[in-house]
């Protein structure tokens, strides 16, 4: 979190955000600060996960506008967190903080625990019910209808301002091959089957796995934008978190596994047409971008951890080089992943 946003973070605000849902501070556990302050809380004896939204970061319609989607997903028997209303009925608190406010909210906790990659439920099984879960959020979601208050689209985030972010000297061809994608995936025609609301973040530290079933949450970067980023981004993830100090080639046979899966189970809820597969290279190079600029927005680059330099440097080489996180037959995996 921004150092001036952590001067207006008190103690005193946080019970008052919990106390506005009757939950408690007594015993509570911070489980993230990076763009929003999320504590485990308690109500009696259940545990609640409550989120503080600062408003340099979303607005409270864009705040508003997730949670109502959550709710809807949970309402179609996906397995999302639910949404509670606080004492005053309302889905979301605003407590002011200087000049700028901080947006509260309170989910069921999810049950189960995360799968770490190195575990050995990380394989195919898990895969599969992993792109199962994806296909099924996108099918309800393409019946859903947004009211005024809207999540913003894709291209309207702030971390897609690559000049604002990177050096115009030192990243100056990373800029261009930036501006260079997004004008590629612009032209990508946008119909309710290929485009809507989409989580944005599914990978193994937002989701849970609870006898056989994986429970998603933490929505704060959904946004409207084509379904098959959902999908390129687990593949991202699952390589990046597992192989990524790895050649391409190791990174490639590990990811040609993940989307096999993958896709199994993401096409038992949802069809795919082979022309967005083959897109998912451009998807790929998005997410390596978007990572290098949030890097740069969040990090003190003067003083870098020796974690934090080696994923910026590690994300940077392979921009320069053009060489994407794996190299995939999409279309040949598509035909493997229909088959019976």
């Amino acid at each position: 979190m921004e150092k001036w946003i952590e001067e207006l973070f008190t103690e005193e605000l946080f019970a008052e955000a919990a106390s506005r849902y009757g939950c408690n501070t007594a015993q509570a556990k911070k489980l993230g600060d990076f763009e929003n302050y999320v504590y485990e809380v308690h109500k009696g004896d259940s545990p609640y996960i409550l989120r503080l939204t600062h408003s340099s970061h979303r607005s409270e319609r864009e705040v508003e506008a997730e949670l109502k989607w959550i709710n809807y997903l949970h309402k179609h028997g996906v397995n999302v967190s639910l949404v509670k209303h606080s004492d005053k009925g309302k889905l979301v608190e605003i407590i002011k903080a200087g000049d700028t406010y901080f947006y509260v909210c309170l989910f069921d906790k999810a049950p189960g625990s995360p799968v770490k990659i190195n575990d050995p439920l990380f394989d195919e099984e898990l895969f599969y019910k992993w792109g199962k879960i994806t296909g099924h959020m996108h099918r309800v979601t393409k019946g859903y209808v947004q009211g005024i208050n809207r999540r913003d689209r894709w291209d309207e985030d702030d971390v897609l301002k690559y000049g604002k972010y990177l050096s115009s000297v030192k990243d100056e061809y990373i800029i261009e091959k930036g501006e260079i994608n997004k004008k590629t995936i612009k032209s990508y025609e946008e119909t309710k089957d290929t485009f809507g609301l989409i989580h944005s973040d599914i990978h193994p530290g937002n989701f849970f796995y609870h006898k056989g079933d994986i429970h998603v949450f933490d929505f704060d970067d959904s946004t409207q934008f084509f379904f098959i980023s959902d999908v390129a981004i687990p593949l991202y993830y699952s390589v990046w978190w597992k192989l990524r100090n790895e050649n391409l080639d190791t990174r490639s046979q590990f990811g040609r596994r993940f989307l096999i899966s993958f896709l199994k189970g993401y096409l038992t809820e949802c069809d795919l047409e082979k022309e967005w597969v083959d897109r998912i290279p451009h998807f790929l190079l998005l997410r390596d971008l978007t990572l290098y600029s949030v890097f740069h927005k969040k990090w003190d680059l003067e003083n870098l951890s020796e974690v934090e330099e080696s994923l910026l440097s590690e994300i940077r080489d392979r921009l320069l080089h053009d060489e994407p996180i794996v190299d995939l037959h999409y279309s040949e995996i598509l035909e493997k992943a229909r088959e019976k």
